[in-house]
């Protein structure tokens, strides 16, 4: 049953991003590869690329354009980056870019202890510096012509996904999480079990907050995650970040 929701989530938001609904890829800024070797530096320690790379502490990051999130033989992932593969999220250069600049608004408790790139030429770069190893432009998905639709909101921000400061410093009434908490605990049980779908008990505020609103953004891709925080408001996140965690 579990690989059946994953595979159907996977051609939803295939199709999503097919139709324009996500923004694609193309809305990064080129980058300089010969700049992007030095930023690789800081990424070095974990990670391998070019000839004869293999996986150490993180996966080795040949072909990494194309490929499914959580998915390269050999090498471990925690369990958030796996089912972001299985939700669908696929590495390109808007992805990529999105990942860099913030590893904690899009995977859940990473394994990666990396606060990520704010400055958006570094990230750039370091992107134009990863292409290298992968195909050739023309087989990447976000340099086929058609991929030219982009949303200015979520796209074209300097900044990648953050959470704003004023958002992160709301403080969430927990009485009033547990009541807004109904539809949430459908899936996610209360108990802290994780059969396929993540326990949210015991998270910690910020990451909670984090997490939703980059659903909200849809800068994390899940159609019914995106659809459940996009109904928020940031109170009422703030709501249900107090109240799970402070749940036993």
């Amino acid at each position: 049953m579990e690989r059946i929701v994953a595979w159907r989530w996977s051609r939803i938001a295939a199709a999503a991003l097919a139709a324009g609904i996500v923004a694609p890829p193309d809305a990064v800024a080129e980058g300089d590869a010969v700049r992007g070797l030095r930023v690789f530096a800081m990424c070095a320690g974990c990670h391998a690329v070019g000839e004869g790379a293999r996986n150490s502490v993180g996966p080795h990051l040949n072909d990494l354009f194309g490929r499914p999130a959580g998915t390269l033989d050999g090498a471990r992932f925690s369990k958030g980056m796996v089912r972001l593969g299985a939700d669908g999220l696929v590495w390109t250069a808007e992805t990529l870019d999105h990942f860099l600049a913030d590893p904690n608004s899009m995977v859940t408790l990473t394994r990666m202890s990396f606060g990520g790139l704010p400055e958006p030429g570094d990230r750039a770069d370091v992107i134009a510096y990863l292409r290298q190893f992968s195909a050739s432009p023309r087989d990447i998905p976000e340099a086929e012509p058609t991929a030219d639709r982009r949303d200015p909101d979520v796209s074209e921000r300097e900044d990648g996904f953050r959470v704003a400061a004023a958002i992160l410093a709301i403080e969430g009434d927990p009485a009033y999480g547990e009541y807004l908490s109904g539809e949430c605990v459908t899936c996610h049980q209360l108990t802290g079990e994780d059969r396929g779908i993540p326990s949210i008990t015991g998270w910690p505020a910020e990451i909670f907050v984090t997490v939703m609103h980059a659903y909200k953004d849809k800068h994390r891709p899940h159609p019914v995650m995106q659809s459940v925080a996009s109904n928020l408001a940031d109170e009422e996140i703030a709501a249900l970040a107090a109240f799970f965690e402070g749940a036993e």
